[in-house]
């Protein structure tokens, strides 16, 4: 059975003239491409668009692919050029990117820079509170190194492991760990300096 296969003897049918397997690797990878995309991007139409056209993009080349690295991380680092060249057109053309935070950032003394969102138990006052501190978050995120904000949202939107930012963004686990301390520093900064934290 194909769904017994792996992702390396897909690719390989389809170097050999079976294109018609294809399909199954769009629908084993589609969500993980998904969320890679919607991570950066923070809006489901745009992520849909990206994970297409990469998708597209990956079948084009698919006889150039070495094999060198997992289909996966072929793929990661594919849709997150495509996701970074879309968030960077959106922003030359002012769309405004409704972003919602689903997960903390690190201070730098291990605190949470975006405490859990308000519970239905607590009051107006509370809730708007927690919905600025959210806002300040995203919009201050934006406005961090590109290089440092990527970092951010794969570890502590999409909670990707060092090792898989790594290989995706083709560099050291060290020079990850760097990109995200200062990361972390420049948005504390910027949140400290408006008076969100």
């Amino acid at each position: 059975m194909t769904d017994e296969l792996s992702d390396a003897d897909i690719v390989a049918a389809c170097k050999d003239g079976r294109e018609d397997q294809y399909p199954k690797l769009i629908e084993r990878h589609w969500a993980k491409a998904f969320q890679i995309a919607y991570g950066i991007l923070q809006d489901r139409q745009d992520a849909e668009e990206v994970v297409q056209d990469s998708f597209i993009k990956m079948y084009r080349v698919l006889q150039s692919f070495r094999g060198d690295a997992m289909f996966t991380t072929w793929m990661f680092r594919i849709v997150t050029n495509y996701a970074k060249n879309k968030y960077r057109w959106n922003r030359c053309r002012g769309s405004k990117v409704n972003v919602s935070i689903n997960a903390g950032i690190e201070g730098k003394d291990g605190s949470n820079l975006a405490p859990e969102l308000a519970g239905n138990d607590e009051g107006p006052s509370a809730s708007s509170s927690m919905r600025e501190l959210e806002e300040g978050v995203w919009r201050h995120l934006e406005k961090i190194t590109p290089l440092y904000r990527e970092v951010l949202i794969m570890r502590n939107v999409e909670n990707r492991s060092y090792e898989d930012i790594s290989q995706i963004l083709d560099c050291k686990i060290g020079t990850v760990k760097s990109r995200i301390a200062r990361g972390r520093e420049e948005l504390r900064e910027l949140l400290e300096k408006n008076q969100l934290l």
